[in-house]
């Protein structure tokens, strides 16, 4: 299916973060790798999804997300920085998948939960940025959650914990390693109402 019919068709606008796994990319040590990734348009039968890494139509696609599970799915169509899968799914688990869209979306709309902790982190409203290294050199990158400490990020680029550099103009250092991404603490805190634009930047702008 394209991505042009699937958006003529019911869906949910739901942002749910996961992760998946491509059958050609491996790390250093031949172990599959794993990304992640977030979903934008969600129906019981196919999904769009924000990506570091873009698959090819045909691939086979193992995901999970916190809020469905774990699916094998195959690449319909692809985006810029996303691509269309198709759920391999039992009925039972399409009808399960139904009822708990009706439930998300429900929440979406509900206020009255509110995360009061100012540093707490968050999901910005762009997915995608670019890490600077040391010796000018760009990558583009997924964001996973930003807070105005730091930011976890997924990325085809796969830098050594210590590595210093830049996501967006924030500087800072990569503290940690997990397996989807890794965390980089800047080296200031950022201001919560300046991040969204701090963290998203083109590699030109950066430069400018």
């Amino acid at each position: 299916m394209s991505v042009a019919e699937f958006l003529r068709q019911r869906a949910v606008e739901v942002a749910v973060s996961g992760s998946y796994s491509l059958p050609r990319w491996y790390d250093c040590e031949g172990k599959l790798r794993t990304f992640a990734c977030r979903t934008k348009r969600v129906s019981p039968f196919r999904m769009i999804v924000d990506v570091p890494v873009v698959g090819k139509i045909g691939e086979r696609v193992t995901s999970y997300f916190q809020d469905f599970g774990e699916f094998q799915c195959t690449i319909s169509a692809t985006l810029k920085a996303g691509f269309l899968m198709e759920l391999d799914m039992t009925r039972a688990r399409r009808a399960w998948m139904s009822e708990k869209l009706t439930w998300l979306e429900k929440k979406q709309k509900d206020d009255s939960i509110k995360e009061l902790r100012h540093d707490a982190r968050f999901v910005p409203q762009a997915s995608h940025t670019f890490l600077t290294l040391a010796d000018g050199s760009t990558h583009p990158c997924f964001i996973i959650d930003v807070s105005t400490a730091g930011v976890a990020i997924s990325c085809e680029y796969d830098p050594p914990v210590g590595t210093p550099l830049a996501v967006g103009a924030c500087v800072g250092r990569v503290i940690r390693k997990f397996d989807s991404g890794f965390a980089v603490k800047f080296a200031e805190q950022q201001p919560r109402d300046s991040l969204d634009r701090l963290i998203v930047r083109s590699p030109l702008a950066q430069s400018a």
